[in-house]
């Protein structure tokens, strides 16, 4: 990362050209050569077919943020959204009319309506049956299968529910909040039968799969270290884990009064909070005035904006409600005895560590999956490499005590090089070790978020999961061109050329897909054509490792120590935990 342009370029043209190389086959006979008749790019490449005509009819539980994301990737020739459930006014509206904020806010969660071409919500509902209570939901024989896209706490608990009730499943990440509930979830899909899938989408990204095949080509040599970030410039005041709450609605005359009595009794300062409190409410009066003011296709926008701000604030509603739901009050040790509401845990769950898993489980968890799929690719039968270790430390150091979780992270994992073990499984050479590093801060964003793979032979940067780079070990100005030889594909440098570069550029797509709609593609198309080979590529026993991963650097960060991994923790027949909780019997779950 923080490369210049020219730098970039250069990196590139050479992965472009390593691809061009090492991927020939599926560049030439499948993407130039076109796809099957309606296949997708990614039933292409990672060779699974359509699902026909019977689409898979799914249920989404939860349709916030990340619900609003996955809705957006749904494929409508593989998906029929037939129910949702929230009980949110504010995500069942994005569900619906996507999400209208900004430009960039509408293309990452379109909504319903753009996905499947529903001209109003009225028709929208015809098609989709709304629930507040997601057990309504599994219940609806109609529903075949279920996006769980809930607070990480909640995860376990809707997923053994629907398995139970004989609907396969897609979890976001993480797959549950502790360790003991991967293995309940786990074994309750092996007693049911049903397919439980977690969403950590490098799995799906063509871009990752290509870092992977130059890997495995042994272009970058063997693997030592790699270096991942994601860094972000949430302060205090500005943090989107921190999403405003909505208040009663008031009339404009109304506010200005409240703000004037306010600023009278209590100063100027009194009046920034009272504001800061007031947020929604001033953005929805301000909009209203833009939306009256405005003309054509702009007028329209400025309604749809309106009417989204409407419908976060109706959340208020849920003040008396949240606490039905699991939601807690509590009082805070900000040395000002603040009470968080219930309401308030419900909207911001990722501050809390009874409700979320901090950096580690949001942002942490996709990294060092991708670190052990670039590590594993080394192997000879490419199974997933187990860390060894973990060591971190991590604090509050920006945020007041107005949350649980961490807003800096610094982990280092030890895992296993080609050696370390002998064909026995017993230690052969305890210094061949791969250290990762990572590294998730707030309050300065430079660099942004990726990984470096570093080899003996050459650096991989993969940056914001769209662009990737390939440069001669550390030499960020040299060129790379790629021959395959009898012993194997071959470095060389060499003036800038076009032949195998110009094929690769060809058939890369102009923005590379993060894997959601691959991911839900094959999830759909595993359950449609069931089959022993026909397993989705983040199974249960794939998803606990990168939990373990997650939630087990927590623990060594919370505790300020070094911990060791146990092979045990990642046997979904153990009951052996980080945590040192024992997953519960099949009987008492659901």
């Amino acid at each position: 990362m923080n490369l210049t342009p020219e730098q970039k370029d250069v990196g590139k043209q050479n992965f472009l050209e390593a691809v061009g190389s090492t991927r020939r086959d599926f560049l030439k006979g499948s993407i130039l050569g076109g796809t099957a008749a309606g296949a997708t790019l990614g039933a292409t490449y990672f060779n699974y077919g359509k699902v026909g005509k019977d689409r898979l009819r799914v249920g989404i539980i939860g349709t916030g943020d990340e619900g609003g994301v996955l809705i957006g990737a749904l494929n409508p020739d593989y998906i029929e959204v037939v129910a949702i459930a929230d009980i949110r006014p504010y995500s069942l509206h994005r569900a619906f009319h996507g999400d209208n904020y900004s430009a960039g806010t509408i293309k990452a969660r379109p909504g319903l309506m753009n996905v499947y071409d529903w001209k109003t919500e009225k028709e929208a509902k015809e098609h989709v049956a709304v629930y507040n209570d997601y057990e309504e939901l599994i219940a609806d024989e109609n529903v075949e299968a279920v996006l769980v896209v809930l607070p990480l706490w909640l995860h376990d608990i809707a997923a053994i529910k629907a398995m139970k009730a004989g609907k396969h499943v897609l979890t976001e990440k993480l797959m549950a909040h502790s360790i003991a509930q991967c293995k309940e979830m786990a074994r309750v899909s092996e007693e049911t039968g049903m397919i439980l899938a977690t969403g950590h989408q490098r799995h799906y990204s063509i871009l990752y799969d290509n870092a992977v095949s130059q890997i495995r080509s042994g272009l970058l040599g063997d693997i030592h270290h790699i270096r991942a970030q994601w860094h972000r410039g949430n302060l205090p005041g500005s943090d989107s884990w921190q999403p405003p709450l909505p208040v009663e609605v008031m009339s404009e005359k109304e506010y200005i009064a409240l703000r004037r009595k306010t600023r009278k009794e209590g100063g100027t300062g009194a009046e920034k909070t009272l504001r800061a409190e007031y947020k929604l409410l001033e953005e929805l009066h301000a909009w209203s005035k833009k939306r009256d003011r405005s003309t054509g296709s702009e007028a329209d926008l400025w309604a749809k904006r309106v009417a989204q701000k409407q419908k976060q604030l109706e959340d208020i509603a849920l003040s008396e409600t949240a606490a039905d739901y699991g939601y807690v009050e509590k009082t805070l040790e900000d040395g000002a005895g603040r009470k968080r509401t219930a309401l308030e845990e419900l909207i911001r769950w990722r501050l809390w560590d009874r409700t979320g898993g901090g950096l580690m489980a949001e942002l942490g968890s996709h990294q060092l999956d991708a670190a052990s799929i670039f590590i594993s690719a080394q192997r000879k039968d490419h199974k997933k490499v187990m860390p060894l270790s973990v060591t971190g430390v991590g604090g509050r150091h920006l945020f007041p005590a107005d949350r649980d979780v961490d807003d800096h992270v610094y982990t280092m994992f030890e895992f296993p090089a080609e050696g370390y073990f002998d064909d026995e499984g017993n230690v052969a050479d305890s210094n061949k070790k791969i250290v990762v590093s990572y590294s998730s801060i707030n309050g300065n964003g430079f660099g942004g978020y990726g990984e470096i793979v570093l080899g003996t032979k050459g650096t991989l940067i993969l940056e914001r999961e769209t662009d990737v780079m390939l440069f001669k070990r550390s030499e960020v100005d040299t060129k790379i061109s790629v021959s395959a030889g009898k012993d194997g594909a071959v470095m060389n440098t060499y003036e800038t050329g076009g032949g195998q570069a110009a094929v690769a550029a060809a058939a890369m797509p102009k923005e590379p897909s993060r894997g959601y709609r691959e991911e839900i593609e094959h999830w759909a198309y595993c359950i449609k054509n069931p089959a022993p080979e026909n397993l989705p590529k983040c199974p249960p026993k794939v998803a606990m490792a990168d939990a373990i991963v997650a939630l087990t650097s927590n623990i060594a960060m919370k505790e300020n120590r070094r911990i060791q991994f146990k092979p045990e923790w990642f046997d979904v027949a153990s009951d052996e935990t980080p945590e040192g909780i024992k997953p519960r019997p099949i009987s008492e779950l659901g």
